[in-house]
Parts: C-alpha cells; sequence; structure tokens
C-alpha cells in the first residue's frame, strides 16, 4: 500500500482494545500491539491468539504479534509478511493448528486499509453503526493453512473490529448457544452498543464487547476474551497544562489557552490554576467531594474539564497509567479522571511551565517526584507508546 497522497482532512486514527482473561489464569495468552508511525499517517495493529492459555500462550502470542508489528511498520509488504509468519509458525502435532494465529491491520490516515487474518474470528466492518460487508480474498499457503486478506476504503465514522476466538465461542456448550457467541452474536453486540451512544471510542467499544462476551461466559470466561478496534473519527485533543510559566509575563499566554481551547483542558497544579483564575478573573473551588487518602483534591475552574493538584497527581497518573486498566476500585480522585481523560484523547499537548515551585524544594518530599519536565516526558511516553496516543510537549 503506498504512502497517503490525499489524506482526509482532520481525521485521526483512534485504536484501542480490551481484554479479560481466561478464569484461574493471572497472564493473557492473547497479545495486541499497535505502532503509531506519525510521519507516514499510518498506524499499524495486530493482535495474536496463543495456542492454549496461560504463560505460554502469552509467549507465543507476544512473539507473533511483536514480529508482525515489526514488519509491517518497516514497509515491508504486508501480506508477504503475514505469509512469512504463518509458515513459520510451528504447528500443534495433536490439534494440526498454528501455535498462534494473528490478525494485522494497516490503516493509513486517508482512510485505506489493509487486512490480514490467519486464524482468528474475521473481522467486522462498522460502517454507520450497522456491520456491513466487504470482499476478502483466501490465499491457500497449503498444508491447510489459510490467510484471509482484505483491501478497504474506511470513512469517517468507520470503525474496525477485531477478536480473539474468546469472544465468538463465549458461551459454547450452553443449550442455547452450542456453538458459542458467534459472528452473529457479536454483530448484536456491536449494534447494540453503537445503538445506545454512537459517539464510542475504541476502548469504550472495545470494552463493550469483552464485558458482553464475558457476561454470556457466565462472568468468567473459558478462553482469553479480547476485542480491538481501530475508528477514523475528528480527533479529540487535550491540553494539559503544568506548572507556572518561568516568566510571569506569559501568564496571559498560557490563560488564553484556558478562554479559547483547542479541546478540553486539564490543569495539573494548584499554583497554575490560581495563575489562569486570576488572569481570566475566574475563581478557583476545592471539590471536597471526592476525598482520597493518597491524592490531593480536585478543584473546579470555569472553562476547564479537570483541575488537580500537581506532581503527586502527575506521578500517581503515571503509574495507573503503566499498570493499565481497569483503575482500582473504589478510588475516584485526580489521578484516575486525569488517565481516564489521557485515554480519552486522541492528541494530548502538554504545557510544561519552567518557573521552579518553591513548594518542592522541600527535602522531605518524595524522591519519585522528580524534575517536572521529566515525569511529564514519562507520562507521554507512555501514552504515546502503550496507548499509540499522539502527544506533543511545549515548555513556557
Amino acid at each position: 500500500m503506498a504512502p497517503a497522497e490525499s489524506p482526509v482532512a482532520g481525521l485521526f486514527i483512534d485504536a484501542d482494545f480490551a481484554q479479560v482473561c481466561k478464569r484461574g489464569q493471572g497472564v493473557a495468552g492473547d497479545t495486541v500491539v499497535v505502532r503509531r508511525i506519525p510521519e507516514e499517517g499510518r498506524l499499524v495493529a495486530v493482535l495474536a491468539d496463543g495456542l492454549g492459555s496461560g504463560v505460554k500462550a502469552a509467549v507465543l502470542s507476544t512473539l507473533t504479534a511483536t514480529i508482525a508489528a515489526r514488519h509491517t511498520s518497516d514497509g515491508r509488504d504486508v501480506r508477504r509478511s503475514a505469509e512469512l509468519i504463518a509458515r513459520t509458525l510451528p504447528e500443534c502435532s495433536v490439534r494440526r493448528i498454528g501455535y498462534s494465529t494473528f490478525t494485522i491491520l494497516d490503516v493509513l490516515d486517508d482512510g485505506r486499509a489493509r487486512v490480514i487474518n490467519s486464524g482468528n474470528p474475521h473481522s467486522v466492518l462498522v460502517r454507520g453503526g450497522t456491520p456491513s460487508s466487504y470482499a476478502v480474498e483466501v490465499i491457500d499457503l497449503g498444508d491447510e493453512r489459510l490467510l484471509r486478506a482484505a483491501e478497504l476504503r474506511l470513512g469517517e465514522g468507520d470503525r474496525l473490529v477485531v477478536c480473539s476466538d474468546g469472544v465468538t465461542q463465549s458461551g459454547m456448550g450452553r443449550a442455547d448457544l452450542p456453538f458459542g457467541w458467534g459472528a452473529d452474536g457479536l454483530t448484536a453486540g456491536l449494534v447494540e452498543a453503537l445503538g445506545a451512544d454512537r459517539r464510542l471510542s475504541a476502548r469504550a467499544l472495545a470494552g463493550s464487547v469483552v464485558e458482553a462476551a464475558r457476561q454470556v461466559d457466565g462472568g468468567a470466561p473459558h478462553d482469553d476474551t479480547t476485542c480491538l478496534v481501530v475508528h477514523l473519527r475528528r480527533p479529540r485533543r487535550l491540553t494539559v497544562i503544568t506548572g507556572p510559566p518561568y516568566d510571569a509575563e506569559h501568564d496571559a499566554q498560557v490563560a488564553a489557552m484556558v478562554a479559547e481551547p483547542l479541546g478540553r483542558v486539564a490543569i495539573c497544579g494548584g499554583t497554575t490554576a490560581e495563575i489562569v483564575g486570576r488572569e481570566l478573573g475566574r475563581r478557583v473551588d476545592i471539590d471536597l467531594k471526592a476525598i482520597d487518602p493518597e491524592i490531593p483534591p480536585m478543584g473546579e475552574l470555569e472553562g476547564v474539564d479537570l483541575v488537580t493538584e500537581g506532581m503527586i497527581t502527575l506521578s500517581a497518573c503515571q503509574r495507573l497509567l503503566e499498570g493499565g486498566p481497569p483503575w482500582p476500585a473504589g478510588r475516584d480522585n485526580g489521578a484516575t479522571r486525569l488517565a481516564d481523560l489521557l485515554i480519552d484523547s486522541d492528541i494530548i499537548d502538554f504545557v510544561i511551565g519552567t518557573r521552579v515551585n518553591e513548594a518542592h524544594q522541600d527535602p522531605t518530599l518524595p524522591v519519585e517526584l522528580g524534575i517536572r519536565r521529566n515525569l511529564i516526558k514519562g507520562l507521554a511516553a507512555v501514552l504515546r507508546d502503550r496507548y499509540a496516543r499522539q502527544t506533543s510537549l511545549r515548555y513556557v
């Protein structure tokens, strides 16, 4: 697939997944790898399902997904790479199937997409809130190994939904579902979820599918259950402002980002919030309804979606993102809300003030707080590398 020549202006590829392990297992045997290549306007996503469950399956699927993502990201022909991987993977001598199945998605900002599938359930194209069909070419690799390949054009609002067989086979053996939830159950679940909210993010839709499959399995999945969603849509932009500007003369410039925002806005830091409030003539109130023993309380400021304390909250948020959702049950604080806001955004612009905040010169404060700039760099790296979000850093 050649590089995009005429990208659809203003569109963004949102990609995310949800997953639950097979009951009794602490490690998922399915692996998802998502890589964004901004300079090419391109996103590569792979879902691999290792044979069996547990650590062995996790190793097999991780190896498969990593190789597939690297080959595709490096610009090698995705079909040739998929053939190579399918032929290379060993086969179970008893079940006569490959040790890992996989699906590769290669999507450009202009909507051109390739789907290569080896052994996973068929991917679903959702258009206008309704599952739609698309042409698939079947490639016979011999030894009963098949690849299914498709090239299609996505439009604004279209979604590609990829699942492991833990989704389609959920409930297998029930009197009403002898062969499992199946493709019909999956499509019905997608229609129901999008009927309730057509604006669902990739993360939310994937979570809805996985939860529905888990319920079909009686709340205890019989297999690793994973759903990956790619969604072409208008980007959701977030500006995170933290720290006072180096020169007080720049306070008004920072406040202008709140007065005329490009999207949603979060302020992390009491001093920063006070500066913005002063410049805009707006009052900062402390929200004492959400009290947490470890995270300082949040604030409220007109025109700002979230106001939190600075360094402690940002550090806690980074730890949450490194661990991955869901967040600890029962915790509603600035860190969890910031993590939700970050993951629900596509383009995240960090505005970092470089004035030394004397409150952080106390040697009794935790060393992990570090320097604000390094903390934000680490947070941006997690968002970029693990969640495929587009980030930028601006120092003021």
